[in-house]
């Protein structure tokens, strides 16, 4: 080797870089399903604690991952380890949001690293939001002083910093007359910071009205707020009993404490009332989360959530998991609702880890329902729960009058679904300038096509339902999976044309009938498929809050605490539909469904009726709804629970295994049931197909673990699991602690 190739040689030696020293290793939490953390080295002179977040590497990719707590394979050498590639500039997971996510995935048996995911559903969030470039007044004369200019001078002498754009908006100018005075140096450029999702709400914005009932409920509330320990307390109120403005009491006073609010509702995204309220009571509205949510403001919430900028929350079931920088306060509104249960991925319901979460981060907790679930409400009774009664409207608003139609006296037209009973009563309605509701909780046109000459029923190729017509749009669907084909003309089993059948009723064929009726009412159907989706349904809910509609047919989407104003007629299509299976559930549900639907008349205080078409008037549940004597139903509907050892007095698992053939999930089913240990009080049932048998093609079976209330189910299962067969091919194992669906 000659001296020139030497010394090259030495130059590019000298130039590389040297491989980074290692120091330490840590756990790190990534977003796969692991059973636990992985550990990653540490390079010399990063950075890091728990709850850091920070980019790693994970096979042949760079994921976003949680530093954890706990030992890290103490014994492994640093330098054996793949380095961690970066940390985020932002605020780590606090300790109670860590111990949150361990809990939840220690009671749902789910990996830790899919609860961990979350809580970091925004990464472009963990760094912070760029500056925004601005101006600032100097000073100065420009060469030719025209009004224009001299107005944006005058608004920006003051000092303060602005936009371009906003600076020129409020002097009523175009943006380039600010322009031109950049130009001669009249203002300099500054850089601001981000501007908040929203303004910060003021608790003394308007004072507390209330009074009586609701102001005694109040300061009962306010007591556990101002300890700022853990307690639960149930507002157990009528539907328009003034709930809503008795929790904004408790938000308030939170807010003064400087601490952070959630407030979580089943359907955000169709609540735009709610956040009007909020904006009415406190001078803004609170920040949202929800599916809807374009990405790029999800990241500023998240962001300005952890950096404590946002103080109020107001989102779904998934805004739980928010790493708050110093949560005060969760309202779970419409507690018993079913949307606050996730059936996808983790397993959880919202409510419960509500409560969980202020236990961990020691703070009070407030469920909120008219209808409150048989769980709160036995809880309540234990004294787990404070509970407080509103037992009559806000401002003397009378509770709707209540009747059945026994359909077997009022049968409808043939061909119609609606008694003449309620059609004379929406007609009387109309006549006066006043609002009715048809409520069924059925979507499309018919919940079945079949032909009249063979007999043929369309049923979707992939799943074992029906296909529903929805007639609107000229397709059968189905609502397990989504296939949809256009509505044919001839039956394709024996080619008949003409002779296809709707068989019962969906919203839209109460709209036809409503039409057939009613011609010259405005009408209005509301249901979650609606063409035009979240930004449509809001446009209607404010038409029909105007007075812009006489008659509203729709869904359960109806009664989720909307305020319609001349809404004095509820009529319930088929208050029977949701007792018509096997669900344990299914009392209750019907109950709470029915009494919210009925609770949107009268809200106002103008006279209100509901009426409620049954074929089974005696029925305890249409009777405590029409006697108005919820306690009643409460009672038999607990002890019966009790009596079964039925949640809340006993505890239940469901396992679905599905694969893409009917024997290998039946196998593999079969075989989980043997692997169970033989535990007293706790008990195996089925395998069994399940209802639906065939979801997307994947065949389902279904096993139930039934337990009592000191049962250690978590440990049950895990024993299970671990000597069940382990899942190959297409198996799939789905496991949900405390079900809510039982299909």
């Amino acid at each position: 080797m000659n001296k020139d190739s030497s010394d090259l040689f030495g130059a590019l030696f000298e130039a590389a870089p040297a491989k980074p020293v290692m120091s330490r290793t840590v756990p790190v939490l990534v977003p796969m399903p692991a059973p636990r953390a992985y550990s990653y080295a540490v390079p010399e002179g990063m950075a890091l604690e728990p709850g850091s977040v920070v980019q790693v590497p994970l096979g042949p990719r760079q994921v976003i991952g949680v530093v954890w707590d706990g030992d890290d394979d103490g014994g492994v050498d640093p330098k054996k380890l793949r380095p961690i590639s970066h940390v985020f500039d932002c605020p780590p997971l606090g300790k109670h949001m860590r111990d949150f996510i361990d809990w939840v995935a220690g009671y749902t048996l789910s990996p830790p690293g899919l609860v961990a995911r979350m809580a970091l559903r925004a990464p472009a969030a963990f760094d912070p939001e760029p500056m925004i470039e601005g101006l600032r007044f100097v000073g100065g004369q420009p060469e030719r002083l025209t009004p224009a200019r001299a107005k944006v001078m005058e608004i920006a002498a003051d000092g303060l910093s602005w936009t371009r754009i906003g600076l020129a908006h409020a002097a009523g100018v175009s943006t380039s007359v600010v322009d031109g005075l950049i130009s001669q140096g009249i203002f300099e450029t500054i850089f601001l910071p981000p501007p908040p999702v929203v303004a910060l709400p003021d608790p003394d914005y308007i004072g507390s009205r209330l009074e009586g009932p609701q102001k005694d409920a109040a300061d009962e509330i306010l007591v556990d707020v101002r300890k700022g320990e853990f307690a639960v307390s149930l507002i157990d109120g009528v539907t328009g009993s003034g709930k809503t403005e008795v929790y904004f009491e408790a938000i308030a006073e939170t807010l003064r404490r400087g601490k952070q609010v959630l407030i979580l509702l089943p359907e955000i995204a169709l609540t735009a009332s709610f956040l009007e309220r909020f904006q009415d009571r406190f001078g803004a509205k609170p920040a949202e989360w929800h599916s809807d949510l374009p990405p790029r403001m999800r990241e500023k919430v998240w962001r300005q959530a952890v950096t404590g900028e946002v103080r109020v929350v107001a989102g779904a079931r998934s805004a739980l998991f928010l790493p708050f920088e110093d949560l005060g306060l969760i309202i779970v509104d419409e507690e018993h609702d079913p949307a606050y249960k996730q059936e996808d991925r983790v397993y959880y319901n919202a409510r419960d880890m509500a409560v969980v979460r202020g236990r961990i981060g020691d703070f009070p907790v407030v469920l909120v329902s008219a209808t409150p679930s048989v769980e709160s409400q036995v809880n309540g009774q234990s004294g787990r729960y404070t509970t407080i009664h509103l037992p009559t409207r806000y401002g003397d608003a009378a509770l709707p009058d209540l009747h059945l139609i026994d359909m077997r006296r009022h049968a409808p037209e043939r061909g119609g679904f609606l008694s003449p009973v309620l059609i004379r009563a929406i007609g009387k309605t109309v006549a006066k300038g006043e609002q009715a509701l048809l409520f069924l909780n059925r979507r499309g046109y018919a919940p079945l096509t079949l032909c009249r000459v063979c007999g043929h029923r369309f049923q979707c190729p992939q799943c074992s339902s029906w296909l529903v017509e929805h007639r609107f749009r000229g397709q059968i669907q189905c609502h397990q999976c989504g296939y949809a084909e256009r509505t044919p003309e001839a039956c394709p089993e024996c080619g008949t044309l003409d002779h296809l059948v709707a068989c019962g009723p969906g919203v839209e064929r109460i709209a036809e009938e409503v039409e057939r009726h009613f011609p010259e009412a405005r009408t209005i159907m509301l249901s979650s498929d609606i063409m035009g989706g979240v930004k449509r349904l809001r446009l209607e809910l404010d038409a029909i809050a105007k007075g812009e509609a006489d008659i509203v047919i729709g869904t359960q989407l109806v009664a989720k605490g909307h305020n319609f104003p001349l809404m004095t007629l509820v009529g319930i299509v088929d208050a029977d539909l949701g007792l018509a299976n096997g669900d344990p559930r299914a009392a209750e549900r019907t109950f709470q469904l029915l009494s919210q639907v009925t609770g949107r008349a009268g809200r106002t205080g103008l006279k209100s009726h509901g009426l409620l078409q049954t074929y089974q008037p005696q029925h305890p549940v249409m009777q405590a709804i029409v006697s108005g004597d919820a306690g009643a139903f409460y009672e038999r509907e607990i002890l019966e629970r009790e009596r079964a050892i039925l949640p809340p007095f006993g505890r239940l698992a469901s396992i679905i295994v599905s694969a893409d053939s009917r024997q290998d999930a039946e196998t593999h089913a079969r075989g989980l049931r043997n692997a169970a240990p033989q535990v007293s009080g706790i008990s195996v049932l089925g395998p069994a197909e399940a209802p639906i048998a065939l979801v997307r093609g994947r065949h389902r079976f279904r096993l139930l673990v039934h337990g009592r209330r000191n049962s250690d189910m978590q440990g049950f299962l895990r024993a299970m699991l671990a000597q069940s067969p382990k899942e190959r091919g297409s198996v799939q194992v789905q496991l949900d602690i405390d079900p809510q669906s039982f299909l």
